[in-house]
């Protein structure tokens, strides 16, 4: 349905607010920001952990996050019915290739999710069932219900489970102690208003703002645009993340490091036709290279503390950081898997050589982990 007021200037949101108050007019434009960002970032990590959830063969896993619907699926919950709950489930219904029986809500209200319950989307009010029905559990709620919701959940969380919270005002911390879980994700969004600061709109569909390059290519952690960026630490985070589920599946971490390369370091085409790939990772981008090298072949990563990660540098955060080359083979990446081409340049993609990516450029750096 078209907005019938679009060119009735006297109907207009900004129309009646008072002059001395137009200076918090921008806090519309960062409010749903924020929402895209939150959106779009966790339709990648969901369509990332739905290739990780169930490994077969790692050399058969198609190329980038294409998903099969005949194995088992990632398991979706979210805590709360409000409007980022609700942004969140539209989001991932339409982008992330989950269909609406891998997704459940857990709302007070659950009979206010019409739109969502037609959609074939299971809302309901027990918090507890969905926390041990998860394989990600989404946090949607007021910061003042986050200590009773912890406390709720908390023995029937998964180890390997992984919480995102989308709760403002509460550092990943104070979650760690509520939930008394390592496996947490906490996207910190820091705001600077600049001369691109309109990007995000007042209005429209979330669902629909995410199809447009410029938008989504404006959330990737480490090419931010429209003054909103997201630490590059998060995106570390969900990569270890990633890793993690390979050892809850006891995968040795070299076809853990194979399923990454298979998916993040895959063969891009420029406007030229050449084909450009990103070296390949090896084990020490993301551990020390002291604990690197007392890997055995059949060994597992170990389970990286998710919580510590958001917190430090670690030594996929400071490749991410140091090598332009990979944030923008990233970036191409984080767009492809959210439906959007990136135009190339001129002189096509950045050229990368076919050596393992090594990274003796980067200081020794213990990664925390879970004993």
């Amino acid at each position: 349905m078209s907005d019938f007021s679009a060119n009735l200037p006297s109907f207009q949101f900004e129309k009646a607010v008072e002059v001395c108050h137009h200076q918090f007019l921008p806090l519309r434009e960062r409010s749903r920001g924020i929402m895209l960002n939150a959106c779009s970032h966790a339709v990648f990590l969901c369509k990332l952990l739905d290739v990780f959830s169930q490994i077969e063969e790692p050399e058969n896993i198609p190329l980038p996050l294409n998903l099969d619907s005949k194995r088992e699926r990632l398991k979706v919950g979210i805590i709360g019915g409000g409007h980022t709950g609700k942004q969140l489930a539209k989001a991932l219904l339409e982008l992330s290739g989950l269909l609406a029986e891998h997704i459940q809500i857990s709302t007070r209200r659950p009979e206010t999710l019409q739109e969502l319950l037609s959609l074939g989307v299971n809302c309901f009010y027990h918090n507890r069932r969905l926390a041990a029905w998860a394989k990600i559990l989404f946090l949607c709620c007021l910061p003042s219900q986050l200590p009773s919701i912890c406390s709720e959940i908390q023995k029937d969380l998964p180890e390997s489970s992984i919480v995102y919270s989308l709760v403002s005002s509460v550092p990943i911390s104070r979650l760690k102690q509520l939930l008394c879980h390592s496996s947490i994700l906490r996207p910190e969004y820091q705001y600077e208003a600049n001369d691109d600061s309109h990007i995000w709109g007042t209005s429209g569909k979330i669902t629909a703002a995410l199809h447009d390059e410029a938008i989504v290519q404006a959330t990737c952690p480490w090419h931010p645009g429209g003054g909103l960026a997201a630490n590059t630490r998060w995106f570390a985070a969900v990569i270890y993340a990633a890793l993690n589920s390979c050892s809850n599946q006891t995968l040795p971490y070299n076809q853990s490091l194979q399923l990454l390369n298979n998916l993040l370091c895959h063969i891009l085409g420029t406007s030229k036709g050449e084909e450009k790939s990103y070296p390949s990772f090896v084990r020490e981008n993301f551990v020390s290279q002291r604990f690197a090298a007392s890997l055995q072949n059949e060994d597992a990563f170990p389970r990286f503390d998710l919580t510590a990660i958001h917190q430090k540098d670690t030594p996929f955060s400071k490749l991410l950081v140091s090598s332009p080359a990979l944030q923008d083979h990233l970036l191409q990446v984080y767009c492809t898997t959210l439906g959007v081409s990136l135009q190339a340049k001129e002189d096509g993609l950045p050229s990368f050589s076919s050596e393992p990516c090594v990274s003796s450029q980067i200081p020794e750096a213990p990664v925390e982990v879970k004993p």
